[in-house]
């Protein structure tokens, strides 16, 4: 039983060297001096550009590849300590690669889950086909029970591979790309399914991704890692606001916009000022910025919309007002 203080701490790491070993023993450090934390209850996004060290961290915390230096806990205990069988029971592992399973139902696809609590023979008690039945529950596939994995979509793929997943009753699950292969619907309920899974189970979940504003939108925790720096890990409003996300994924002309947590093009930006009803502001923002204009105070000084409505709006210009009834007409007259 995992409880409040330390012990909430599924994964730790000091002083962690990862990596890989070459030919004659020469090392190639991908990072190293990295403390990591990861709590129960909790889903933390790994965020960094192709070829920050993502995967091979994600390797190295389940023990695919070993580390260079330093020290990971899983539970308190060294992860060298485990066991193979004690250790399937205790992290369950999503990799990004679909599956081949096609040829088997994903029923049994779930059972392969409770491989670490069978027999040699791997047959299934009653207590297993109730867990595996329960975990297609879970994850809203259960309904799909007796198809072909080659019949399902990627979205369902990945539900069937997180419920094998949970059929293992693991306290910790590391998935890499989980939303890889899927379209925006799909990611945001396998997104929203995982912090489910983190709040109401009390698993401790860590993925990595390359979406920034999904993992903004449902992470607890954020670890940004990139080549050449330390990792900073936090909130998610905690590192927007303290420049940290900018610092790592600002690139070129690519700036990162506090104001809407996206990453956009860099260009000359003439002011206009808005005011009015919060989510019609929200949205003629995001209109004008991917327009070349930067949303300002109100003001006398640049033109000013005054957003009385979704189809009502007042452009202040120094010498006139206008009355508009759409954003087009709006951005035709400050063009």
């Amino acid at each position: 039983m995992i409880t409040e203080g330390k012990e909430k701490l599924a994964v730790e790491a000091n002083d962690l060297a990862i990596g890989y070993v070459l030919k004659g023993g020469r090392r190639k450090v991908v990072h190293q001096g990295l403390h990591l934390s990861l709590r129960v209850g909790e889903v933390t996004c790994l965020l960094g550009l192709n070829g920050a060290g993502k995967s091979t961290l994600l390797r190295t915390l389940c023990g695919f590849q070993p580390a260079l230096a330093g020290e990971i806990r899983v539970l308190g205990k060294p992860l060298e300590l485990y066991s193979r069988a004690e250790f399937s029971t205790t992290v369950g592992v999503v990799l990004t690669e679909k599956t081949n399973a096609g040829g088997i139902s994903v029923r049994e696809l779930v059972a392969l889950g409770r491989h670490p609590y069978t027999d040699f023979l791997g047959r299934l008690r009653e207590e297993d086909k109730r867990i595996v039945q329960q975990s297609m529950v879970w994850v809203g596939i259960a309904h799909k029970a007796d198809s072909y994995v080659s019949e399902l979509s990627d979205g369902e793929r990945q539900k069937a591979m997180i419920a094998r997943t949970l059929a293992q009753q693991c306290p910790v699950i590391l998935l890499d790309e989980p939303t890889a292969f899927l379209d925006v619907t799909s990611r945001l309920e396998t997104m929203a399914l995982l912090h489910r899974l983190a709040t109401e189970q009390h698993k401790a979940i860590l993925l990595s991704t390359h979406d920034l504003e999904l993992a903004i939108q449902m992470g607890d925790c954020l670890w940004l890692l990139a080549q050449g720096r330390e990792m900073v890990s936090g909130m998610p409003e905690e590192l927007i606001l303290s420049g940290a996300f900018s610092s790592f994924f600002e690139r070129g002309e690519v700036r990162f916009d506090v104001r809407t947590g996206q990453l956009s093009m860099a260009s000359p930006q003439s002011p206009v000022g808005v005011r009015g009803d919060a989510l019609t502001v929200y949205w003629l923002r995001n209109a004008l910025l991917r327009n070349g204009f930067m949303p300002s105070p109100f003001s006398a000084e640049y033109p000013s919309v005054d957003c009385l409505s979704p189809h009502a709006y007042q452009l202040y210009l120094p010498d006139s007002v206008k009355e508009i009834t759409s954003l087009s007409e709006l951005f035709q007259l400050l063009r």
